[in-house]
C-alpha cells in the first residue's frame, strides 16, 4: 500500500544526524574513493577509520580526513561545505577541473549526496525547493552520473511531515535512476530494479510506521532488522 503523511501528523522520533552518518560510513569499503556532498553527507568523515578510504571534493582535494575544530580553519584545506579538514600523509591538490573531470572519468566509486527528494526508482532532487525560486547546482549533478555508487543521507520527512521518499520526484531532477542505498534518520531503504526495499528500521519503529510516511511503496528485505550501526 501506498504511505501518505499528513501535514499535522507528528514524524516520530528517529536517529540524530551522527547516526545517519555513522551509518553511512558502514557502506563505505576499503580502498574505495569516496566523494561526500555538502551537508549532512561531510560528517560521514567523522566516522571512516583513518586511511580505510580516500576522501575526494570538488574544490580539489583528495585524501583529507576527519573535520578540525574551527579555531584551526585553513582555507586550502577544506571539504565540500568549507569546514577545516585534516590533512593525511599522501593526501594530493590540484585544479578544481581536475577535481571535475575525476568525477566524470568515472574514477570515483561512491557519492553521498544529500536530496530534498528520491523516487522509487532512484531518481534524485537536490538543487531546486520551486517554492523558493532560486536553486543550488554545484557539484551534486556530476556526482550523482559520475560516481559508480550513489548513496543518499537525509531526514525522511521535511519539517511540516511531508515524506520525500516518493514514487515519482516533483521537484526538478538532478540525474534520474542513479540513487543505490537511501539512509534516513527513519530508515535503510535499498532501491532495487523491482522498487524500494525496506532493509533496516530506526530503533523503537515497525515497518508499518515507516511506511506512513514514505509516498512510495515500500516492500520488506529477507533481511528486515533494527539499524545496526
Amino acid at each position: 500500500m501506498k504511505g501518505s503523511v499528513s501535514q499535522q501528523r507528528r514524524v516520530p522520533q528517529g536517529v540524530d544526524e551522527s547516526l545517519i552518518a555513522l551509518r553511512v560510513a558502514r557502506e563505505i569499503r576499503p580502498g574505495e574513493v569516496v566523494n561526500l556532498g555538502i551537508g549532512l553527507p561531510t560528517l560521514v568523515a567523522d566516522y571512516l577509520p583513518e586511511g580505510m578510504a580516500f576522501l575526494h571534493a570538488e574544490i580539489g582535494i583528495a585524501g583529507y580526513g576527519r573535520h578540525l575544530p574551527m579555531e584551526k580553519l585553513d582555507e586550502d584545506y577544506v571539504d565540500a561545505g568549507s569546514a577545516p579538514v585534516e590533512v593525511l600523509p599522501g593526501s594530493s591538490f590540484f585544479a578544481s577541473a581536475d577535481a571535475f573531470a575525476m568525477i566524470r572519468g568515472g574514477h570515483v566509486d561512491v557519492g553521498v549526496l544529500g536530496a530534498y527528494q528520491v523516487s522509487e526508482r532512484g531518481d534524485i532532487a537536490n538543487w531546486l525547493v520551486p517554492s523558493r525560486g532560486v536553486g543550488s547546482i554545484g557539484g551534486a549533478m556530476d556526482v550523482a552520473a559520475g560516481c559508480r555508487r550513489l548513496i543518499v543521507a537525509m531526514r525522511h520527512c521535511t519539517r511540516e511531515g511531508a515524506p520525500r521518499i516518493l514514487r515519482q520526484c516533483t521537484y526538478p531532477l538532478s540525474a534520474p535512476r542513479v540513487a543505490s542505498l537511501i539512509v534516513t534518520d527513519l530508515a535503510v531503504i535499498e532501491v532495487t530494479r523491482q522498487g524500494l526495499s525496506l532493509r533496516e528500521v530506526a530503533p523503537g519503529l515497525s515497518p508499518e510506521k515507516i511506511q506512513e510516511f514514505t509516498g512510495a511503496r515500500l516492500a520488506l528485505s529477507p533481511e528486515l532488522g533494527e539499524m545496526r550501526f
